[in-house]
């Protein structure tokens, strides 16, 4: 039929046929069969199940036929009264196409696409990140700032400066800043697929999804659950180490027991609060324990600088970079110390997860309040972020131990001058958030270990498993963090190991899925962006186990 919406109602006349050599003639004309106008194929409705998929219209499809937009079976056509009457052609009896307008929703998949909706796995109602999906712009906004850079992180930030100085500091501080956030705002928006209506809950899930399975295993995997589990270790050094000072200020050394006990038995009891609250199910049940986390964490950041510059700077504090003998030593330290700011600039292995927790449709998709979520997290990390980092050097300089930062430093420098209530209050805080932030961090993880029992036995994970599992990790992690008590010397090597996922994996993923045109600027900026973060990786991890070569590091298995 051509282009035309329409049909003319006079006849046809065939064009006369000359007889080929050989073939006797036609005796009579052919009489063209009469056609009738092209009817509609009936609008496709889903299934209930799939309403809030991204990738599902809500309005009535409307389907263009070369060009011209025609209604939906049932309506008359509306043919317009200026309309200049077509000439005729010969008609075209191949199968008609069937096309679906550009200007559908968003998220609409295409019908030329095969009608590919939303594919939802069953699973995802069984498993803790996916289980629940009633969040919202403030569920986003505690989590982000629960697992974002104020915290533990934030605290060792003041000793990247007493290698790098006052003006290379705050640079590499904001770079690091703007770039992560930048990649942040990437994985934000390739949380759903319009070409193929998918929703990726899960960071692994995602590239596996783009690379291939087999890259994930080999490229993806191991510094996701590394950084998951790693972290989660740290989070019982630190808030053990941190329940003991609180000990010694609330009761004064040995005035409340003679046989106070070991920094090894500290660390088992935050481990057993911290699995008391593993128990809760899924990922949106924890936003009261994110909230509670976040507000502990800005105001123990914000106690912090605000005590140590109000005490003034200690004596003999300087600000000249430490520089090592050596000409490569020196270039490592740097290195080592970008490494200690990588590390700060972790928690992108979540946000996907986070997103997973909140509905979606093409009306309304995921990445629109989970944007403002962020945002407003990181203004609030911004103002927490920079005046704990250049307040704490400003005050300490160079005396900044690098085993507890600026943590350390205040119950080293000013406990004895400073009110004990304070100092009290500020190492609780500190226990609060680590709890919190330990929930958060073991999730993927517990997703992890529960998918498997789902997809072999194709049903929920029971309570008492579920319970089992999580119990198993935490007390995991507890003999993790007493057998390498060294492990928050690290900092540096732990920061270039989860590099990648923070600051070039989303780079790549955006050029694989989106294709940007070549040499265009996203192309330029997001090539950039991605061999440049793979390859700092890489040179911070050579440059961090050299420094711990170099400088030594006391090693004491299973003596915290």
């Amino acid at each position: 039929m051509g282009d035309h919406s329409e049909v003319s109602s006079a006849p046809i006349t065939p064009r006369p046929m000359t007889p080929r050599q050989g073939t006797p003639p036609i005796s009579a004309p052919i009489t063209p069969r009469p056609m009738t106008p092209r009817l509609m194929t009936p609008p496709i409705s889903a299934p209930p199940s799939q309403f809030h998929s991204p990738s599902l219209s809500r309005s009535p499809l409307l389907i263009s036929i070369g060009g011209d937009q025609v209604e939906p079976a049932g309506k008359t056509p509306k043919t317009s009264k200026t309309s200049t009457p077509r000439t005729s052609r010969t008609p075209n009896f191949r199968t008609p196409i069937i096309r679906t307008p550009r200007f559908i929703t968003p998220l609409g998949s295409p019908i030329r696409k095969a009608l590919r909706f939303t594919k939802l796995d069953p699973q995802d109602a069984w498993l803790p990140i996916t289980e629940s999906r009633n969040g919202n712009i403030y569920y986003a906004a505690f989590h982000t700032l629960s697992s974002g850079i104020i915290g533990i992180q934030a605290l060792v930030l003041p000793v990247a400066f007493t290698v790098l100085g006052w003006t290379w500091g705050t640079i590499c501080l904001t770079a690091a800043f703007i770039w992560q956030l930048y990649t942040l705002y990437l994985l934000v928006h390739l949380h759903e697929s319009p070409e193929t209506g998918m929703r990726f809950s899960r960071y692994l899930q995602l590239f596996n999804a783009t690379f291939g399975e087999k890259m994930g295993n080999i490229f993806a995997i191991f510094p996701i659950m590394y950084l998951s589990g790693g972290t989660c270790v740290a989070l019982i050094i630190m808030g053990g180490s941190t329940m003991k000072q609180f000990y010694l200020t609330v009761c004064g050394g040995a005035a409340c027991s003679p046989n106070p006990p070991t920094t090894a038995e500290w660390y088992l009891i935050f481990t057993c609060a911290a699995v008391v609250l593993s128990q809760l199910p899924n990922l949106n049940s924890i936003a009261g324990v994110s909230l509670i986390g976040a507000i502990t964490a800005v105001t123990y950041c914000t106690m912090i600088w605000v005590v140590s510059v109000a005490e003034g700077r200690v004596s003999g504090v300087s600000y000249n970079p430490v520089s090592s003998s050596s000409e490569i030593g020196r270039i490592f330290d740097v290195l080592n110390a970008l490494g200690i700011i990588a590390f700060a600039f972790r928690g992108h292995n979540l946000i996907l997860e986070i997103q997973a927790t909140m509905p979606s449709d093409e009306k309304h998709p995921s990445h629109v309040p989970m944007w403002k979520g962020v945002k407003v997290s990181y203004t609030i990390i911004a103002l927490c972020l920079y005046p704990l980092t250049i307040g704490g050097y400003w005050t300490y300089g160079q005396l900044i131990p690098s085993d507890g930062g600026v943590l350390a430093a205040l119950f080293q420098y000013h406990g004895h001058d400073t009110s004990q209530v304070i100092l009290g209050l500020t190492s609780l805080f500190v226990i609060i958030n680590a709890v919190s932030a330990f929930q958060i961090y073991g999730m993927p993880t517990f997703d992890d270990i529960e998918s498997k029992y789902t997809m072999r036995k194709k049903k929920p994970c029971p309570k008492w498993l579920r319970a089992l599992i999580r119990a198993l990790f935490g007390f995991g992690c507890y003999l993790m963090a007493v057998a390498l008590p060294f492990v928050s010397k690290l900092t540096g090597l732990l920061g270039g190991f989860a590099l990648p996922i923070t600051l070039a994996y989303p780079c790549f993923l955006w050029l694989k899925t989106k294709k940007p045109k070549m040499y265009s600027p996203s192309w330029l900026i997001n090539w950039g962006l991605g061999t440049s973060g793979m390859g700092l990786s890489v040179i911070v991890i050579v440059a961090s186990i050299y420094v711990l070569i170099d400088t030594g590091i006391h090693v004491s298995f299973f003596n915290p």
